[in-house]
């Protein structure tokens, strides 16, 4: 859309409407003009032809002395001077012309000694005649222009409001809804002729139930296939247990280990997919859960005896009172300006906290997955934020890959040989969407990847509550 130009006027009915009614008035124009030149000229042809048999009757009476005749003289006052001076030349015309403000049919012709015989005949009955029929074309015109308008905006309505449907259709589609179909009854009558607006609508229900189809199979598969290695990766994890201590165990255990949490990962992502996740709701201090995540990836971290890469050992604390150590992640952090520390590079800030009524487990997780990635892709110090219902995970790294800023996170897909499969922020985006959160993923301008969840301000709706669920 052009700037200046109103969003209305590039819609479909506009220009239908438009180009109606230059339609219309073209039409109207043209036919008027017909009518009019030929009546004009009738009118005028019947006038002419009474002056002039007229002026013969005229003509014969002066010539045998005899009267003139109502309306015939000889150089009378007010006879155009064109026409007397065709007269003077020998030869005999007529023409319109007013005499005394009213208008005249002149017919003139030469007489003896250089004189003009000529007869006034009046032409203002023919003038009305002409008028009433120019005032008669252009009412019929508008009111011809009007009906068609109206006619028109009713069919072009009619259309315009199946593609709005279909175009509805389309972006429930886009949205995840594979379920909508357009439906048109004019599509279901099978002797029924069908538009074209039928046919894009037959072809976009077509589209999306190949497309509903397909990714069904795929999430039937990639469920299939998780659950199926789970079996024997539990047998796998039982036996790297009982291998003999050494380097070469330690290496089994960790790739049985990646095994496990990518199977775990791609069952995530299949429930997901079929979205039928169901909340447990319950008010939750945003602030603490915040402080449990940390916690959780400082165990984590405990437990395999080394912080992520790029993390440094030793507590860090954002500046501002109450900020000391892993002591500032105490039960308790929070209030305007405060900020907690963590070990391995991790900072817990608190502009503004926050109660909110949510599913702690899927908070975790996606806070639990942003914080792991920005670890594992980042550089220290991550900070997590947390300012009223919105919490921000910022590490001062490279950022993301542009891909990702622009389309979000996709399954299987990294930058550059970076380790993962892509599956961590794809089930973050998807378990914020369960909640009814909005993550977004962006760049800060001095360095380093941001991520913002935003949560809502009332819990998601009931249809998402487990049966019973208060």
């Amino acid at each position: 859309m052009r700037p200046g130009v109103p969003s209305w006027a590039g819609t479909l009915a506009v220009k239908a409407a438009v180009f109606i009614t230059v339609m219309c008035c073209a039409l109207a124009a043209l036919l008027g003009v017909l009518v009019h030149v030929s009546v004009t000229n009738q009118t005028v042809g019947q006038a002419r032809h009474l002056a002039l048999s007229r002026l013969k009757d005229a003509t014969a009476a002066f010539e045998a002395g005899d009267s003139l005749g109502w309306g015939a003289s000889v150089d009378p006052r007010g006879l155009p001077l064109s026409l007397r001076e065709l007269a003077a030349a020998g030869e005999r015309g007529t023409m319109v012309a007013d005499r005394d403000g009213r208008p005249t049919m002149w017919a003139a012709g030469p007489v003896d000694h250089g004189r003009t015989l000529a007869v006034a005949v009046d032409y203002a009955q023919s003038a009305r005649t002409i008028e009433a029929l120019d005032t008669a074309i252009l009412w019929s015109s508008a009111l011809a222009i009007g009906a068609t308008l109206l006619v028109g905006a009713v069919a072009v309505t009619r259309v315009t409001r199946r593609l709005h449907t279909t175009a509805q259709v389309a972006r429930r589609i886009t949205a995840g809804d594979l379920d909508a179909r357009v439906n048109d009854p004019r599509t279901r009558e099978p002797g029924r002729p069908r538009d074209e607006v039928g046919t894009v609508a037959v072809a976009l229900d077509s589209m999306a139930s190949s497309l509903q189809g397909k990714l069904l199979s795929e999430q039937r598969f990639t469920a299939d296939v998780a659950h199926e290695l789970r079996t024997p990766l539990t047998g796998l994890h039982a036996a790297a247990e009982l291998l003999p201590p050494g380097r070469p165990t330690e290496l089994v255990r960790d790739r049985v280990a990646a095994l496990r949490t990518l199977t775990e990962d791609l069952l995530e992502i299949s429930r997901l997919d079929t979205g039928r996740e169901r909340l447990e709701l319950d008010a939750e201090d945003l602030t603490a859960v915040v402080v449990r995540v940390v916690r959780t990836a400082e165990a984590s971290d405990a437990a395999s005896g080394a912080g992520g890469p790029g993390t440094a050992g030793g507590a860090s604390a954002a500046g501002g009172a109450g900020a000391a150590g892993g002591a500032g992640l105490a039960d308790g952090v929070g209030g305007a300006g405060s900020a907690g520390g963590s070990a391995a590079g991790m900072v817990v800030t608190v502009v503004r906290d926050a109660r909110v009524e949510t599913d702690r487990r899927r908070l975790e997780r996606v806070l639990g997955n942003l914080l792991a990635n920005a670890r594992r892709h980042g550089r220290a110090p991550v900070v997590l934020t947390v300012d009223g219902p919105v919490v921000t995970v910022r590490d001062h790294g490279d950022g993301y890959p542009e891909y990702i800023v622009a389309h979000g996170p996709q399954r299987f897909r990294t930058e550059g040989g970076t380790k993962g499969h892509g599956l961590g922020l794809t089930i973050a985006v998807g378990q914020a969407e369960v909640l009814g959160a909005r993550l977004t993923f962006a760049n800060a301008p001095d360095g380093g990847a941001v991520a913002t969840l935003t949560l809502p301000q009332t819990p998601p709706a009931a249809r998402g509550l487990p049966d019973g669920a208060a």
